[in-house]
């Protein structure tokens, strides 16, 4: 490949990395429709916000711990709360991934465990979901696993075998 192509192709990645990391984590953003999010659900109803998925996916996955719940201010993305963006937000991190494999990592990295996102509606996580898979197919070094239950997207650093991951695929489908 010639020096322009590399230099274009590392441009355009750059540009998508920018839209939507996870802490240190680059995996873009879905793209705007210009529609409103809706009002988050109640916090505490079942399915409502990421911190009750979280706590039905770690009763079920124990090596998962609570990192950090995302605020507007505190959110890398800038979409919580946004349009088409997610109403709540948590990190988490995973003890089975080698310490060795995340030093230097910020605490809220997706590598460390992962993240889990709740929309309003489930074509919004699904929409953010497939924009993640799209991008890491083109920088697989930004691969994770991700799962979606309704409007719910269980996001998992690619750190974690498939066997690992898969407890969290198991997790998200019993998400009320």
């Amino acid at each position: 490949m010639n020096r322009a192509a590399i230099t274009t192709s590392a441009a355009v990645a750059a540009i998508l990395l920018a839209g939507c990391s996870s802490a240190t984590s680059s995996t873009p953003k879905a793209a705007p429709n210009g529609k409103a999010a809706e009002a988050a659900p109640a916090p505490g109803k079942a399915g409502g916000d990421a911190s009750s998925a979280f706590a039905a996916v770690s009763a079920a996955v124990p090596s998962a711990k609570l990192g950090t719940t995302v605020t507007a201010e505190s959110d890398q993305n800038h979409m919580l709360g946004r349009p088409n963006g997610y109403t709540s937000k948590i990190t988490f991190t995973d003890a089975r991934i080698p310490a060795e494999q995340t030093e230097g990592r910020e605490a809220d990295a997706l590598e460390l465990g992962g993240s889990i996102e709740v929309f309003p509606t489930a074509a919004e996580a699904k929409a953010r979901a497939e924009y993640i898979q799209a991008a890491s197919k083109a920088l697989p070094a930004l691969a994770e696993y991700d799962y979606l239950h309704g409007g719910t997207l269980v996001r998992v650093s690619r750190l974690l075998t498939p066997a690992q991951a898969a407890d969290y695929e198991k997790a998200a489908t019993k998400l009320p």
